[in-house]
């Protein structure tokens, strides 16, 4: 089995060698790590993987390969109560979602969940009107249909033009580093190098040439040199953007590192009238978009961090934000940011391949004029090219 394990890693593009079999099989004959799955997992990957960029293709294959070969002997534990809630919820057939009508509208949809809450007065679970639970209902969670209003529960067919519930996200922490070399090598194509400022780092060229002129010791100093670049982020946080945490946590973090002129901000789904610094914070310390576009020149770069996924009426419509009433549609103010900032690119966590089958991913590629490019390091690298390219 080890050998095929060879081979599979082989086979995938993985350089693994004789070398690492025998380090493996050394290892393992020395009982360095407990009889585990999860030991034996962190001991292969530690001896074949030389470049965090492969441990992705080697989880695909470990799984591949041993899948089923670790028994159920050993396992203890209560069932989790979210299987158990699971039973209930809905799951419809691609033919019976299509079948489900929806209310048409934005304004018909408030319109009806006003009357269904005067209406209503006790729980309801499985039908397909009133606010509940596992039904085809277009108000309540854990269920089903084309446009609704999701109150409470968390979202799963992402369906849903209006949340109604406390949102809490957690900041970025620029401090990470696992994973971010990759990263910062990309971004290095958005460099444009100045010296600027005070006078803080030894100019030992100039020191040299100095002291033999002048015949005694002649320290120069110089500014320091460092990228000249102004960037301007906006980071999508919350919903749909939860599963991708870490790898946003990454470009934040080597974004930080590399671009000393980096002002960030955070939104929801799609920026509006305003945007915020601390999540923590973000219903009571909001900046004022209108600020940000005249504060900060035209000279910033403009990137968006986001998966675009949302609700058409997000960006089509005043009042279609899933969290407040908006007074203007997103598309609006997207326009109003890239005509201000002409060097503009929007990084999507989404794999490239379904954002055709998104009809927002579609709208904010458009806005964007098609500089939207995937979270990828080929993705970012082009994204910098095409950055780089306006000045």
């Amino acid at each position: 089995m080890f050998l095929a394990f060879l081979d599979a890693l082989r086979a995938a593009g993985i350089p693994a060698g004789l070398k690492e079999h025998l380090v493996l099989l050394e290892a393992l004959d020395g009982e360095v790590i407990a009889r585990t799955p999860e030991a034996f997992y962190y001991l292969a990957r530690a001896t074949y993987v030389k470049d965090e960029g492969l441990i992705d293709r080697f989880d695909q294959v470990f799984a591949h390969v041993f899948r089923g070969v670790v028994g159920s002997e050993g396992l203890t534990g209560d069932i989790p109560d979210e299987w158990l809630r699971a039973v209930a919820e809905k799951y419809l057939t691609p033919e019976e979602m299509a079948a489900i009508q929806s209310l048409g509208d934005l304004d018909s949809i408030l319109s009806t969940l006003k009357q269904r809450l005067a209406e209503q007065h006790e729980r309801h679970q499985g039908g397909s009107k009133w606010i509940g639970t596992g039904g085809t209902s277009p108000f309540g969670n854990s269920g089903y249909n084309p446009e609704g209003v999701r109150i409470g529960g968390e979202s799963r067919h992402r369906r849903a033009v209006k949340v109604w519930e406390s949102r809490e996200f957690r900041n970025l922490d620029s401090s990470r580093e696992l994973g971010t070399r990759n990263i910062k090598v990309a971004l290095r194509r958005l460099r444009r190098f100045a010296r600027e400022g005070a006078a803080s780092e030894l100019d030992v060229e100039g020191t040299v040439a100095g002291t033999a002129r002048q015949g005694w010791l002649d320290v120069r100093m110089r500014p320091e040199r460092h990228n000249a670049v102004k960037l301007l982020l906006f980071l999508d946080v919350g919903g749909s953007m939860d599963p991708h945490i870490q790898l946003c946590e990454e470009l934040f973090s080597a974004a930080t590192a590399e671009f000393k002129n980096l002002k960030f901000f955070y939104f929801h789904n799609c920026v509006y009238e305003g945007v915020w610094k601390d999540n923590r914070r973000r219903s009571s310390e909001r900046t004022p978009m209108w600020e940000v576009l005249h504060k900060f020149g035209h000279d910033y770069k403009l990137v968006f961090k986001g998966d675009a996924s949302m609700s058409p009426y997000e960006l089509t419509h005043a009042g279609g934000s899933v969290e407040h009433m908006n007074d203007e549609a997103g598309a609006v103010w997207l326009k109003r940011l890239i005509d201000t900032y002409p060097a503009a690119a929007w990084l999507n966590v989404l794999p490239e391949a379904h954002w055709n089958y998104t009809q927002s991913v579609q709208i904010v590629r458009q806005i964007m004029k098609d500089r939207m490019y995937p979270l990828t390091l080929a993705g970012l690298d082009e994204a910098m090219r095409e950055l780089s390219r306006k000045r």
